[in-house]
């Protein structure tokens, strides 16, 4: 229900912008956050986005870079990925859960029901 897509081997200091698009989903009910996770690390937050499009909530390390948003008629969302360094290499997730607050979002992992199969970024010269 939901497919990730959008990622690739860029080299530092470049651009990526993530899809995600849901199918099957209410999405306009729906918080999506997007989270990673690089090898031999546990799965992190990275972003995510309110129902109402509204809220917001970024990881410390990508403040300033990443930008989440979403397109409801679409039911898409998008991070745009700016200004990528080594350390953002890691496979992608999307992920969406129902909440009653249309003006919360969550990073963490366990607060979420539906993911993606994930899309993997690497930043190398």
């Amino acid at each position: 229900q939901l497919v990730e897509s959008g990622g690739g081997l860029v080299q530092p200091g470049g651009s990526l912008r993530l899809s995600c698009a849901a199918s099957g989903l209410k999405l306009g009910f729906d918080v999506i956050g997007w989270f990673r996770q690089a090898p031999g690390r546990e799965r992190e937050g990275v972003s995510c986005i309110s129902s109402s499009g509204t809220r917001f909530d970024y990881q410390d390390s990508v403040k300033g870079r990443f930008t989440i948003s979403r397109d409801d008629a679409k039911k898409m969302v998008f991070l745009q990925m700016n200004s990528l360094g080594p350390e953002d290499t890691a496979v992608y997730y999307c992920a969406a859960v129902e909440l009653r607050d249309p003006f919360r979002c969550s990073l963490q992992s366990g607060d979420y029901d539906y993911w993606g199969q994930g899309t993997q970024v690497t930043v190398s010269s």
